[in-house]
């Protein structure tokens, strides 16, 4: 492994090891990265030891500054684009009402023990005297060539101790495509209802990332499939099923977010629309009814959906800010494209959706893309047609009409300069109809033509002209 190690950190800390005879070893995440040619930024380092004071000769000679956390007994530095975290080996033990451990100084095997995998429980020596030698008491070698995640320990126990492993253990599956061992999925089930002692943060915080993936799908369906999503985000296990009255079905629609969510990581790594993609047809069970010779309906999910987004949120604790209205404006409009491309699309209908959406009409559309998930290659053909033909309507009513985030042409204060009057009905009623006008096509998206209209309609409630605005 010694070719691996050329970042000159290394050298500088295995330097330090031979002057001050102690073991340090690179461990965790940066070996199993550097084993699978991913990138790495973060490295951790432990020592036998202590940590702080061995970080601590590291930063001086680095002529760096360290962060301490004595708390926790590690400390922290960066050095030119990485990260690395120092800390002495130890030994971890376990309350049964919180995740957070008793902790006593350890060997290299006790450190090695208390880790959540085994393809985290690798180690490199950085001592001159083992430099380069790896470290792989569990077999973690071979279960990264096996893609593979398994822990250590007896699963049950290592879930029960920390249960975030159990969402770290999915995350993993779905970053790298990897399966789970199927006694760590059996111990995952057994440990569902120890899920609450975590944060919502941290449940959070693991669920982006699975949404990150490049296949999301692959963890939801172990979160699904152990039980953990129902306790985690129980609306959308809700989607799963398919109900059946007088032979007639819909589709099920889990697997078709997930599909969606899938279709829509193809084209965005941007969480947020990510997340509109999820909640898309979240409100699917509480708008659903079986209408006798129609069959089922779902009429009005998307303005319920919207409704529930802010709710959500809350609840996961995401962001309450523009991350949140964005999701819920994309939910909100996810069927108007869709609409469009099944009819004959009018300038009127295009202006509306440009303006509704504003700046956010490309990613509505990515997303009402991959809302396409019938296998039927006709409707699939049909659905592309139209949606290319609603896309260059929206490039040509845009250069025409500039109706993107809209402003009016005519204001309200414009208003009540020509009729001298004063901010009430009047002025709200006319401004209304100068938009709709617009929208509408009934006159162009102009000053000109829009004071013009205002004199018009002003006129219409008795308002007379007292100020000239050309």
């Amino acid at each position: 492994m010694k070719q691996h190690l050329k970042h000159p950190l290394f050298s500088i800390v295995s330097g330090i090891a031979a002057e001050q005879s102690v073991q340090a070893y690179v461990i965790g995440g940066f070996v199993r990265d550097l084993l699978l040619n991913r990138p790495s930024k973060d490295i951790d380092i432990v020592i036998i030891g202590n940590g702080i004071a061995f970080a601590e000769s590291v930063a001086q000679k680095l002529k760096v500054k360290l962060s301490v956390f004595k708390n926790f007994g590690t400390a922290m530095l960066r050095y030119r684009d990485i990260e690395v975290e120092f800390v002495g080996a130890r030994k971890e033990s376990y309350r049964a009402h919180t995740r957070k451990p008793i902790v006593e100084n350890g060997t290299l095997d006790d450190d090695q023990k208390r880790r959540d995998f085994t393809i985290n429980a690798l180690a490199i020596a950085l001592h001159p005297d083992q430099f380069g030698e790896l470290l792989d008491p569990f077999g973690g070698v071979t279960d990264l060539e096996q893609k593979l995640i398994r822990t250590p320990l007896d699963p049950v126990e290592t879930f029960s101790d920390d249960p975030l492993r159990m969402l770290r253990a999915i995350r993993f599956a779905s970053q790298l495509s990897f399966t789970i061992d199927p006694a760590a999925i059996e111990a995952i089930r057994q440990n569902v209802e120890r899920i609450s002692i975590i944060s919502q943060e941290r449940i959070t915080e693991e669920l982006n990332k699975i949404i990150l993936s490049a296949k999301p799908s692959v963890g939801f369906i172990y979160l699904f499939d152990t039980g953990l999503l129902h306790k985690i985000f129980p609306l959308m296990a809700n989607l799963f099923g398919v109900d059946y009255i007088d032979g007639k079905g819909h589709k099920d629609n889990f697997y078709h977010t997930l599909q969606v969510l899938d279709n829509i990581s193809t084209t965005t790594n941007d969480l947020w629309l990510r997340w509109a993609a999820i909640l898309h047809d979240i409100a699917k069970p509480a708008t659903k009814r079986f209408e006798p010779g129609h069959g089922w309906t779902f009429h009005g999910h998307e303005d319920k959906g919207a409704r529930m987004v802010p709710k959500i949120f809350a609840t996961m604790k995401l962001p309450l800010n523009e991350k949140m209205k964005f999701v819920q404006k994309l939910v909100q409009l996810h069927l108007r494209p869709i609409v469009l491309a099944q009819n004959v699309v009018t300038d009127s209908a295009v202006r509306r959706l440009l303006f509704d959406a504003g700046d956010d009409i490309e990613s509505l559309m990515l997303l009402c893309k991959a809302d396409i998930t019938t296998k039927n290659e006709y409707k699939i053909k049909k659905y592309r047609n139209n949606f290319e033909l609603v896309q260059q309507k929206l490039k040509d009513v845009e250069e025409r009409d500039k109706i993107r985030n809209w402003q009016p042409p005519v204001s309200g204060l414009d208003i009540m300069h020509i009729f001298g009057i004063k901010e009430g009905r009047e002025v709200g009623i006319i401004k209304n109809q100068i938009r709709e006008a617009i929208l509408e096509g009934e006159i162009p998206n102009s000053r000109e033509a829009a004071l013009d209209f205002t004199i018009k309609k002003g006129a219409e409630i008795g308002l007379k002209v007292v100020a000239n605005t050309y």
